[in-house]
């Protein structure tokens, strides 16, 4: 992923159509059309893109470009790493679509998709985290900008965490003991491995209900292990909850039942 890709843009008429932007304008400084500015930026819905280890999903960057003298064609892309030149991640664009506003035909609103494949693009977990995201335009006279850092993106490890609580069933009052793991994906080696010292929640659902309380905060150990204890009050469901981190994404337990008598 270290290679630049060639950048899919999209001509804008009355009507939507689709063209590469030539390979000279790719290779071009970019100081040109300085007037061209980006807003609105978001990719994903502005929700965060949580990849396990063979997840593949669609994603979507949506944004504005303006500039005085009309945009002819508007690109984005995400990327990672200190700069553009030596960035470590970045994915390669199918063409996208701008549609011209009919009020003003100096602004543009864009979207393109592209295809997340974390087993082909996330090759190792300094991947996880905050992308910047590209955006470049190039107005009817031909001349072209792109902003480094017009918007961002968060990348996520997939996480997962489990629960038993036991025994089962259990007279009232006496002690529960309630056990699970906290794991992610491991991007370096192609596993999921224990998440540790990670704050996690212990909650409970009396049957009947549909609302989950907190009882404890537990901190994960070795190997990403939960265990804690709490006193048998009524039928129920526990489960664990975490919230995640800058670099992964939350889990929840399916609630473990236990019936009290």
């Amino acid at each position: 992923m270290r290679m630049r890709p060639a950048v899919a843009v999209t001509f804008l008429t009355a009507t939507l159509s689709a063209s590469m932007l030539p390979a000279t304008a790719q290779a071009a400084d970019r100081t040109a059309a300085d007037d061209t500015t980006f807003s609105n930026v978001v990719v994903n819905g502005g929700k965060d893109i949580v990849l396990g280890l063979t997840t593949r999903k669609t994603v979507t960057i949506t944004w504005t470009a303006h500039d005085p003298q009309g945009v002819a064609a508007s690109w984005a892309y995400p990327w990672h790493g200190p700069n553009t030149d030596d960035a470590d991640g970045v994915f390669p664009l199918p063409a996208g679509a701008c549609v011209v506003s009919p009020a003003d035909p100096t602004t543009s609103t864009c979207k393109v998709s592209l295809g997340v494949d974390a087993a082909r693009d996330f090759d190792h977990n300094g991947l996880a985290g905050a992308w910047k995201v590209l955006a470049g335009a190039q107005d009817t006279t031909d001349e072209w900008t792109e902003i480094d850092e017009a918007g961002t993106a968060n990348f996520k490890r997939y996480a997962e965490v489990t629960v038993n609580a036991s025994p089962e069933p259990v007279k009232k009052g006496r002690t529960i003991t309630v056990t699970g793991r906290l794991t992610r994906a491991n991007w370096d080696t192609g596993t999921y491995t224990g998440y540790q010292d990670r704050p996690v929640q212990l909650q409970f659902r009396k049957k009947g209900s549909s609302v989950y309380t907190t009882l404890k905060t537990v901190t994960s150990g070795v190997g990403g292990k939960l265990k804690t204890t709490t006193k048998a009050k009524a039928d129920g469901y526990f489960r664990f909850v975490f919230a995640g981190t800058p670099t992964t994404g939350p889990a929840t337990a399916t609630g473990d039942f236990v019936d009290v008598r």
